[in-house]
């Protein structure tokens, strides 16, 4: 519900331009443009330093103060009286917000395994397009009001629509929590069990919570997946943030004997449209764990929607192209965050992957602001092409991240885990983040761990040379990604973990392998008594 109110308090102003905002802050020229450009320039610039701040803090009590400021500034645009206050209120909007989406994404990811996480997204980013639908209907019923104390017109959408989203961010002081650790409707066991589950899927990680490492930021930053993943989201992002601020205005074009309540039911079907399609395929990649794929074949109908637009003056068809491009232009949104996240291994690293992914998202929000330009009315075939371009664009870097990730998991299952970490401590290990050799990069195939079949060339398995060198941690972290602790090498029959570290590894190592379960011994079994 936040998440829809923060969308609702930014695109809000595309339901308050039809309702005659322009006319009444004698807007002209570009200054409708430069107005939705004041939000998105302290929106990136504060993106990463938000999202640190949030992971510093604790989500339980970031979330909820930026969602309430924002919620004033919504709030307080109900009473704004030239240009230059609506500039300045936007303004303080992209600073209160630009925590909001990285912040709820690394919230989440605090939570949910890599394969649950799309999906997890998707029902908080489905707002978006919900908040288009649900903007557009709230905007219609306010307008019926005829005035709200002493507010009339498009004032009475900002005015009513802030006084919610504040009254939310205060019900969420009460139901939010920072992590798993310290929810208090979750038992011992259940709250050891939500940090095992993430922490078996980062190998070499033991990172303490609420702290910040440079050098596991720069990690996650320069992730080869997080760059590509967030030039994708940048050209995704123009096409969504144009929908959410100018599709009033273009429906407006398409159907301009239409009265301003009809104008704003119009927008309503294809953001539904677009909120069934959001949590679709999420789910589906959920069920599949396959993320890079559904981003690549999202991009078509996008793609087909504007050639639509600049192809056609048919009022139907270009109605129809709404549809089309809002289907899928959302799914973006959770697919790229849920696969940053996924490519890291710290929590930290997580926290810069996330945060790089929205900022470049929000850079292409500010070009959406200069996509629809009033000369270009009513056919608008500069911003139709520049999206079209995007689309594009957004197709040949997807696929390009694809092809790149089979290639480099590929190389991944032929390294010896063992030999690449010898000679590494513990925090040499930990800062290898998305570089250990254990962490399978999320493609279309992810990497098949080799932990139960060759290690050397020679047949044994990566357990069993882990015991043979006495390297404990690797030994643990192979067990923890799902080694068989008993299998045998692939080309003797025999010859086990257990009897590597009898031979070669040690007491402790010994003592582990049979703590963890470990009974095969050789031919026979081995009996501990």
């Amino acid at each position: 519900m936040l998440w829809l109110f923060c969308f609702i308090d930014r695109a809000n102003i595309g339901n308050a331009r039809i309702a005659g905002m322009d006319d009444s802050l004698e807007l002209r020229g570009y200054d409708y443009n430069f107005i939705l450009s004041c939000f998105y320039i302290p929106y990136i610039l504060l993106e990463m330093p938000a999202t640190i701040l949030c992971k510093r803090i604790g989500p339980g009590w970031f979330i909820p103060t930026t969602a309430l400021l924002f919620g004033i500034c919504s709030f307080a645009t109900a009473f704004v009286k030239t240009r230059a206050q609506m500039c300045a209120l936007r303004f303080l909007l992209g600073v209160f917000e630009a925590g909001m989406l990285p912040g709820i994404a690394y919230y989440l990811s605090c939570w949910y395994k890599r394969a649950e996480l799309a999906f997890r997204l998707s029902l908080y980013l489905v707002m978006s397009p919900l908040a288009g639908a649900f903007g557009g209907i709230l905007a219609s019923g306010i307008l019926r009001l005829g005035h709200f104390g002493s507010l009339t017109q498009w004032r009475m959408i900002f005015g009513i629509e802030g006084i919610i989203t504040i009254a939310l961010s205060v019900l969420s002081y009460a139901t939010l929590t920072d992590r798993p650790e310290t929810a208090i409707w979750l038992s011992s066991e259940e709250k050891y069990l939500c940090k095992l589950r993430l922490k078996l899927e980062h190998a070499g990680q033991t990172e303490a919570i609420n702290t910040i490492d440079r050098a596991k930021l720069w990690r996650g930053v320069m992730n080869p997946i997080t760059l590509s993943t967030a030039v994708v989201f940048l050209f995704s992002n123009i096409t969504v943030q144009g929908l959410g601020v100018f599709l009033p205005t273009i429906i407006s074009t398409i159907y301009p004997e239409a009265s301003t309540i009809q104008r704003q039911l119009y927008s309503v079907p294809p953001y539904i449209v677009g909120a069934l399609f959001d949590v679709f395929v999420p789910a589906l990649s959920w069920k599949l764990d396959r993320r890079q794929i559904f981003i690549v074949i999202s991009t078509p109908t996008i793609i087909v929607g504007y050639i639509l637009f600049l192809a056609s003056h048919s009022t139907t068809v270009r109605y129809v192209a709404c549809y089309l491009i809002a289907s899928t232009a959302f799914v973006a949104g959770p697919l790229s965050s849920a696969q940053v996240s996924a490519n890291v291994a710290s929590d930290t690293s997580r926290t810069s992957a996330i945060a790089t992914n929205v900022l470049f998202g929000n850079i292409g929000g500010l070009v959406s602001s200069w996509t629809y330009l009033v000369k270009d009315a009513p056919d608008y075939t500069i911003g139709n092409g520049l999206n079209l371009a995007c689309a594009f664009m957004q197709l040949v870097v997807s696929l390009g991240t694809l092809l790149w990730l089979r290639r480099d998991n590929k190389k991944r299952e032929g390294r010896n885990v063992v030999q690449d970490l010898a000679g590494l401590d513990k925090q040499e290990i930990e800062y290898l983040d998305w570089k250990h050799p254990l962490h399978a990069l999320c493609g279309d195939n992810p990497m098949q761990l080799k932990a139960t079949t060759k290690g050397n060339g020679r047949g044994a398995t990566e357990l069993l040379l882990a015991a043979i060198k006495g390297y404990l941690p690797i030994a643990k972290q192979l067990l923890e990604l799902g080694a068989e602790i008993d299998a045998p090498r692939a080309d003797t029959p025999g010859r086990t973990a257990l009897e590597g570290a009898a031979e070669h590894g040690g007491l402790g190592m010994v003592q582990f392998l049979l703590e963890n379960g470990a009974q095969t011994f050789g031919d026979g079994v081995w009996q501990y008594y």
